[in-house]
Order: C-alpha cells, then sequence, then structure tokens
C-alpha cells in the first residue's frame, strides 16, 4: 500500500507560480501511476495531469496544458505539478492519487486511482 501527502499550496495572486509537491510513502513507489486531480466546491473532482510509473508517459488537460507541468522523481518517491500562470479559475482542493501499474499508459478516471491524498489547497485571487 502507499500512502500520500500533498504540499506546496496556498494563496497566490493571478499570474503566479506554485508547485505542488505529493511524497509517497513505502518503497515500491516506481511501481504507481500518479495523477493529480482538483475539486473546486460544487463541481465534481476532475483529472489535471497523470504520469506513468517511469515518468516516460504524460497527459495534461487540454485547459491546462500549456501552464502546467506533471513530473516525478522515483528516487525520492516524490511527483509534481508545476503550475505557471495561475487564473482565478484554478482555485481548487488539489488531491495526488496512485495506481498500481507498471504500463505506458496515463488514467484520468477518478475511479481508476486507488490511493488517494488528503488534498493541498489552491486559491488564486483576481
Amino acid at each position: 500500500q502507499v500512502q500520500l501527502v500533498e504540499s506546496g499550496g496556498g494563496l497566490v495572486q493571478a499570474g503566479g507560480s506554485l508547485r505542488l509537491s505529493c511524497a509517497a510513502s513505502g518503497p515500491t513507489f516506481s511501481s504507481y501511476a500518479m495523477g493529480w486531480f482538483r475539486q473546486a466546491p460544487g463541481k465534481e473532482r476532475e483529472f489535471v495531469a497523470g504520469i506513468s510509473w517511469s515518468g516516460g508517459s504524460t497527459y495534461v488537460l487540454d485547459s491546462v496544458k500549456a501552464r502546467f507541468t506533471i513530473s516525478r522523481d522515483n528516487s525520492k518517491n516524490t511527483v509534481y505539478l508545476q503550475m505557471n500562470s495561475l487564473k482565478p479559475e484554478d482555485t481548487a482542493l488539489y488531491y495526488c492519487a496512485a495506481r498500481r501499474e507498471r504500463a505506458p499508459v496515463v488514467r484520468t478516471g477518478v475511479y481508476e486511482y486507488g490511493y488517494w491524498g488528503q488534498g493541498t489547497q489552491v486559491t488564486v485571487s483576481s
């Protein structure tokens, strides 16, 4: 099993940047595909970005792909979400998720990930 802890959220002005981190416990982090999701008040949780176990495959939501980048460092058991040019509509609780899978694919469905962190709040002021 893997446990996930997100960090790096906060309050930022529009146009600013944040880097979210998700630290995973356990010795088998490289066996997991990872994803970032977000949920704004009153809205469903949505996929933002995902990365395969090796980092060789990534996929970012079209609406943010020019501004967000996902990466991972398996030696540090950590996955990152770099967010640039933030907009007020990016305000949400951001979750890290893990799926035990060693394949060159990225899953985008909430129910395809079995492990979740508690989330980190990102608030972008206008």
